[in-house]
């Protein structure tokens, strides 16, 4: 299934909802994870078609933010490279790259406050192709963020704020 890259809030949103997640008051991580990944495996139509591999992929971060009141996030991201937004005749042309985050916010309890002070605070960004290959860095992204037991605990935890948002990180 293609779906048009102006759509793809509006697209992650149904999934979400159709997982029993509410965009705005996540309830269950897991659901939320299950929901991205059936996200990640459709086509965006948009998506800059150059040959090199990062125009489409994910990436999951967590610590604390200035940004959510200092609260301990969780966030799923998938980034897109969008070719259709600017002039690609001029000299300075770069992709757009656009991020839709899916940001659950934790008040502070014990078993999440080392979430801000790993040594690491994300996965690194993804780029395998849609299908088998990206169902099987999407299963080896789920095993290394539980490698991490703060991680784990907010994937278990019930978030106390969440929001979707998709914007042009450029």
């Amino acid at each position: 299934m293609h779906i048009p890259w102006r759509t793809s809030l509006d697209v992650f949103a149904q999934i979400l909802r159709r997982h029993g997640v509410d965009q705005d008051s996540v309830t269950d991580v897991e659901a939320a994870w299950c929901a991205l990944a059936e996200f990640l495996q459709l086509d965006i139509d948009g998506v800059d078609p150059t040959p090199d591999s990062d125009a489409d992929g994910f990436i999951i971060q967590w610590g604390r933010r200035s940004w959510s009141d200092n609260r301990l996030i969780l966030t799923f991201t998938r980034q897109l490279a969008i070719a259709d937004v600017v002039d690609h005749d001029d000299p300075y042309w770069q992709r757009d790259l656009w991020q839709l985050d899916l940001e659950m916010a934790f008040d502070d309890k014990a078993d999440l406050l080392g979430l801000d002070s790993l040594d690491v605070h994300d996965t690194g960004f993804r780029f395998p192709p849609i299908g088998p290959l990206r169902a099987a860095a999407l299963a080896d992204t789920w095993a290394e963020t539980h490698r991490h037991v703060p991680v784990r605990a907010a994937w278990i935890a019930i978030p106390a704020s969440s929001g979707l948002s998709f914007e042009c990180a450029c």
